[in-house]
């Protein structure tokens, strides 16, 4: 329990996060890789390029110091975060390796600023945080469906648009796959080509059939120095019949509208995946669903063909495909036909178009405690907390 003047002092430090934040980050994590190279087996090498693991960390540390009175205001995203880091395979033990860094990185940036009576604040803050952390971590993997990662073999390969593929696989070893869930991701670990690193990435399942398989999808990210480690190769260099290795199924993003309400779904690129596993799902169960699609072309569109057909054989489903090509970008002029009292908001896709369609639907008095939402992305880099 964190004493009064403990947090008091916490509290006074938010202007400093906030105008410091990201440069205590970027030398947290340069200083932690050097001394545990053994961490980048875990930490995702291109939201580290990228800044967007850096600010994520920054927006966590500044959402804990204003709300330290009571930190139960951000267990929402605390518990996004923590179903990423049991996917990962973070565990309790990596947490003392965070905070010693994490506290000689505000020393060093800071400076004679940082105070004695501060560093020990933070200290005592950082264990308190990460306590919160470790308890609803330890339930997850208490929860999850196996240990640690293991291997499935891939059975089938689809071209989904240009820059997607669809990956079916089944598991090598005695593995049940569990009842999965629309919105739920996998976990994958490579070795990838020319890298001296394991490299793990969260694809999103996009069928929650339960036939003792997974169904995810992987959009083809970046081109040269920007490409994606991790895609590229499952797009060129896996066959049918090879092995990748996975971890259990994990996240908290699904539905959880009232039965009455109509979804909104709302996707562009690969945040399409989730969606239409939540479109396939909800169909069946007879709900409304207006499923939108962003994209830039028409011959770029994933899984059109089934999202088509889902559409053509149900009467409670409605699908739009908004091509930027020609339809331009979407704004709230035409988010405000589709919305209203009755009508539940899913939007996942990545953080730029996030922003985006948050910003135009402010202009609709709808703000993000309104939407139900996923970034494929670090979601504390556009949560405002």
């Amino acid at each position: 329990m964190l004493s009064e003047q403990t947090k008091e002092i916490v509290k006074q430090t938010v202007p400093v996060l906030e105008q410091y934040g990201n440069e205590i980050t970027k030398v947290f994590y340069q200083r932690m890789f050097e001394a545990h190279p053994e961490l980048l087996n875990i930490f995702n090498k291109s939201n580290q390029k990228q800044g967007k693991q850096q600010t994520a960390l920054a927006q966590t540390v500044l959402a804990a110091a204003k709300h330290i009175d009571h930190l139960e205001a951000i267990v929402p995203n605390v518990n996004q975060i923590a179903h990423k880091h049991r996917a990962l395979q973070v565990k309790e033990e990596h947490y003392p390796i965070v905070g010693e860094f994490l506290l000689k990185a505000i020393k060093e940036v800071l400076g004679d600023a940082a105070t004695d009576d501060i560093m020990n604040a933070w200290e005592e803050a950082y264990g308190e945080i990460a306590g919160v952390f470790i308890q609803m971590e330890k339930a997850m993997y208490e929860a999850a469906a196996w240990d640690d990662f293991k291997s499935f073999k891939i059975t089938n390969i689809e071209d989904q648009g240009t820059s997607m593929k669809s990956f079916e696989v089944e598991p090598v070893d005695n593995i049940k796959v569990p009842e999965l869930v629309a919105g739920q991701y996998i976990t994958v670990r490579i070795k990838p080509t020319n890298d001296d690193n394991l490299a793990l990435r969260h694809y999103s399942i996009y069928s929650v059939k339960n036939d003792g398989k997974i169904r995810f999808a992987v959009k083809r990210e970046g081109e040269g120095e920007k490409k994606g480690l991790v895609s590229h190769d499952l797009h060129d260099k896996y066959s049918i019949g090879d092995t990748i290795e996975l971890s259990a199924p994990a996240g908290d993003f699904k539905v959880e509208s009232d039965k009455d309400k109509k979804l909104l779904l709302l996707s562009s690129g690969a945040g399409v995946t989730p969606m239409f596993a939540m479109l396939e799902d909800e169909a069946y169960k007879g709900r409304n669903v207006h499923f939108v699609h962003v994209n830039e072309a028409e011959k770029d569109v994933p899984f059109k063909e089934e999202v088509d057909a889902l559409n053509a054989m149900n009467e409670n489903v409605e699908v739009t495909y908004h091509l930027k090509e020609k339809d331009g970008y979407l704004t709230s002029n035409e988010l405000s036909n589709w919305i209203n009292e009755d009508v539940d908001i899913y939007l996942c896709g990545g953080i730029t178009f996030m922003d985006t369609i948050f910003d135009e639907l402010e202009k609709l008095n709808i703000g993000q405690a309104d939407v139900h939402f996923e970034p494929f992305g670090p979601k504390m880099s556009i949560t405002n907390v």
